[in-house]
């Protein structure tokens, strides 16, 4: 790279959360240079955080709800995207093969990246009970989509909660798997929830992949035992390679059980919201920052946290070269502030906890474009 090529951005004195500060050029749209740039280097747009506000791989929340034409959990992906500092959301499930394109048409003008899992049921969550009717999952109709929509679907979700699976129990999870096993082995996102099927029964038929989303619920089917420890089946799963994500959503996540399963050694592999606008405007959930900042609060290392929505969460859901600064990657990138100020957090439950310091997404960068947050400081641009 010559001192004399131009850039489209360029980012200066960017703190990293694993430690140091670095300069970051983009040229169409990828990373063209990481490290201490020329000062001569000229860019279209220019920012100096002058060492006070943070740089990382775009954030990506693994588990959202943007589909705006579902009748239960709905948002507009930018609102849940660029506008929280969040470079790629993935919808967890709310649409089906049936209407998975017409999602996809939707999605298509967001600047937002989306994507989806497949709800195993084709009509998507268009009611609470969308596996208590088995005639609802259609193998032929999900393989069919599943092709037509190759690198929007990355993978496949079913919620095997009672109030979802009815009297079918673990009928859903074994069609589901099948369809894995037929479809080049997606990434499935289970939901686990109240019983029945118990948390035991659903982990036996989990392999290495597989994600085990609202692990952090507090509801009696969780993963810990009336004694605070980690259910047996849990960590047989665990060490066939099941990945667990947190799913916060309106009710499934505790501080209580967060808390223990940190203390025993067991950190999330994804930290997501599963935002849509009833939660993301009335809480408990706010925006994927304020999740983040709950982990922070009781425990998690910001380097621990970042990695949970950047390179974790890509490589749970094969997403190719994103969650890593690389040069030669797609410029995705989430700019972002660490503010040392008092804050309330509550979980789904009720509980609170005092943080002492939140994140606060400033702007997102997808493929070279900066998306200015409502936070952002116009003192950054040179």
């Amino acid at each position: 790279m010559g001192a004399q090529q131009a850039m489209e951005l360029i980012i200066r004195r960017a703190r990293l959360a694993e430690g140091g500060v670095v300069d970051v050029a983009v040229s169409g749209g990828r990373i063209a240079a990481i490290g201490a740039l020329p000062a001569t280097l000229a860019a279209t747009t220019q920012l100096d955080l002058r060492g006070e506000a943070w740089l990382s791989a775009g954030w990506i929340d693994s588990h959202v709800h943007c589909y705006a034409a579902s009748p239960l959990y709905h948002d507009e992906p930018d609102r849940v995207g660029i506008a929280g500092g969040v470079t790629t959301v993935v919808d967890a499930g709310s649409s089906g093969a049936d209407d998975v394109a017409d999602f996809r048409q939707l999605a298509s003008g967001a600047q937002t990246r989306v994507l989806a899992l497949l709800n195993i049921a084709r009509t998507g969550i268009r009611t609470q009970h969308e596996l208590a009717d088995l005639a609802q999952i259609d193998a032929d109709a999900a393989r069919r989509a599943i092709a037509d929509h190759a690198g929007f679907i990355v993978g496949l979700k079913a919620r095997m909660s009672g109030s979802v699976v009815g009297d079918n129990g673990l009928h859903p999870l074994r069609i589901a798997k099948a369809i894995q096993r037929d479809n080049g082995d997606l990434p499935l996102m289970v939901h686990i929830g109240n019983d029945p099927p118990r948390l035991e029964e659903i982990a036996d038929l989990l392999g290495a992949g597989d994600i085990i989303t609202h692990c952090f619920n507090g509801k009696p089917n969780r993963i810990l035992t009336p004694q605070g420890e980690v259910r047996a089946a849990v960590t047989q799963a665990l060490a066939r390679g099941v990945r667990l994500d947190v799913g916060h959503g309106s009710a499934s996540f505790s501080f209580e059980v967060a808390r223990q399963a940190i203390a025993l050694g067991l950190l999330p592999d994804t930290i997501s919201s599963d935002i849509y606008c009833r939660n993301r405007l009335q809480g408990p959930v706010y925006s994927l920052a304020a999740v983040m900042s709950k982990f922070l609060a009781i425990g998690m290392t910001l380097p621990q946290v970042i990695a949970c929505v950047t390179h974790q969460a890509a490589d749970a859901l094969r997403l190719a070269g994103r969650g890593r600064l690389a040069v030669g990657a797609e410029a995705d990138l989430t700019l972002f502030t660490l503010t040392d100020a008092p804050q309330h957090y509550l979980d789904a439950d009720g509980a609170s906890v005092h943080a002492s310091q939140h994140l606060s997404p400033l702007a997102a960068v997808v493929a070279g474009v900066l998306y200015p947050t409502d936070t952002w400081s116009a003192e950054y641009v040179c």
